[in-house]
């Protein structure tokens, strides 16, 4: 009994699979966290670009705004 509760202690043949899994739940934490932080501070800045297009003279203002 001692014998192999050892063997199953010593076993190596799962930990590639552990590996893949706390790494693909690592990315997406990250990938959950990352929009969740930029976000509320991305949408401030994204509201002046409109103004700043129609203030700006020049055929690349018309192309992005349409006008």
């Amino acid at each position: 009994m001692q014998n192999a509760i050892f063997n199953f202690f010593d076993s190596e043949s799962g930990a590639v699979t552990v590996d893949w899994v706390v790494l693909t739940a690592a990315i997406v934490g990250i990938a959950i966290a990352v929009p969740t932080l930029i976000l509320p501070n991305l949408l401030p800045v994204a509201s002046g670009v409109q103004p700043a297009l129609d203030a700006a003279p020049g055929l690349g203002a018309r192309l992005i705004t349409g006008n």
